[in-house]
């Protein structure tokens, strides 16, 4: 048997400026940290010579040709177990699916490590953040980025720049332990409830990107520039600053698209801001899933007022590993 785990993400500075028809113009560049929250895949040599899949559904079927689950079906076609006998694929989450953390390309990551190690063949991060790339983007034809496999695949609290031929150059921040734990003592994630599919945000964003709309490309410039601001306030211990640098980004990421936000949205917002948060916005492309929001002070009463709107807390702590085999006892 194989345990393997990829943790999820936050997007700290920068998000959207990982799409292909941003960055193969003008470059992208994002800062993203890996949480403790993680989604396990766990195979095992199957005694019949059928693939089990267990996620939120059961498929038994005879060969990945049949296989219902996308990423199930081209991570099984990209990466055939050696041993020609049958195979069970369990996944279990920490989190929902489509709640703006990633999870979808941590899932990807953490199958595809999973079935490496199950072959006995054990790629680099690069690799694997590449190869879940390739799954996601060019097989599955998802109008994603590329840093929810980076981030997955790496861990920590990270920079990542996107040259316009495609390659990523990945750079761990330079922060103080005393600026980490601050940090992760500041920055509250409160669930809304709302399950969203990020594709209908995305490929509206990705079309005005590759139309060039200047409304979307000016938001999307200052959006990473952002980002290095990001980066220099994490590096010189200016936490504040980046609480006010999430309210610049949150309205900046507004004029992406007009389903980013809402009426619901927008209310917790305004009352996170009347309750202690100097800034926040929501995880992913938007539209529902998780809100971040930075306090230093006040968390008592912003949990409080979020309850009052229905939003659930959940604690975290930043994860350094990235993509892990927990376990490996393949007979």
């Amino acid at each position: 048997m194989i345990i393997s785990r990829a943790p999820v993400r936050i997007s700290l500075g920068g998000g959207g400026t990982d799409l292909e028809s941003y960055y193969s113009k003008y470059g992208g560049f994002l800062i993203s940290g890996a949480i403790d929250k993680y989604i396990f895949i766990s195979a095992n040599r199957r005694f019949y010579n059928t693939i089990r899949l267990g996620y939120s559904k059961t498929e038994i079927v005879d060969s990945y040709e049949e296989i219902q689950h996308g990423i199930f079906k081209e991570a099984l076609r990209h990466v055939q177990p050696h041993d020609g006998c049958g195979i069970e694929l369990v996944s279990i989450a920490d989190v929902p699916a489509n709640c703006g953390l990633g999870s979808s390309s941590s899932f990807t990551v953490s199958l595809l490590n999973a079935l490496h190690a199950y072959n006995r063949d054990y790629l680099s991060q690069k690799q694997l953040a590449e190869e879940a790339c390739m799954i996601e983007i060019e097989k599955l034809g998802q109008p994603i980025g590329k840093q929810d496999q980076y981030i997955s695949a790496f861990g920590g609290i990270t920079t990542l720049t996107f040259e316009k031929n495609g390659d990523v150059v990945v750079d761990p921040i330079k922060m103080s332990d005393d600026a980490i734990d601050e940090l992760e003592r500041n920055v509250l994630l409160y669930y809304t409830g709302i399950e969203r599919s990020a594709s209908d945000i995305l490929s509206e964003q990705n079309e005005k990107s590759i139309k060039d709309e200047s409304d979307v490309i000016d938001s999307l410039h200052q959006i990473k520039k952002i980002g290095y601001d990001t980066r220099n306030a994490f590096e010189n211990g200016n936490l504040d600053k980046f609480g006010e640098l999430l309210d610049v980004h949150w309205n900046n990421k507004k004029q992406l698209s007009k389903n980013i936000s809402n009426p619901f949205i927008d209310s917790c917002y305004e009352i996170a801001l009347k309750n202690g948060a100097i800034g926040g916005k929501i995880m992913g492309a938007g539209g529902g899933g998780f809100f971040m929001f930075y306090a230093p002070e006040k968390h008592d009463l912003l949990t409080r007022a979020m309850k009052e709107k229905g939003l659930k807390p959940m604690r975290f702590r930043f994860d350094f590993e990235g993509a892990k085999i927990l376990f490996n006892m393949k007979k």
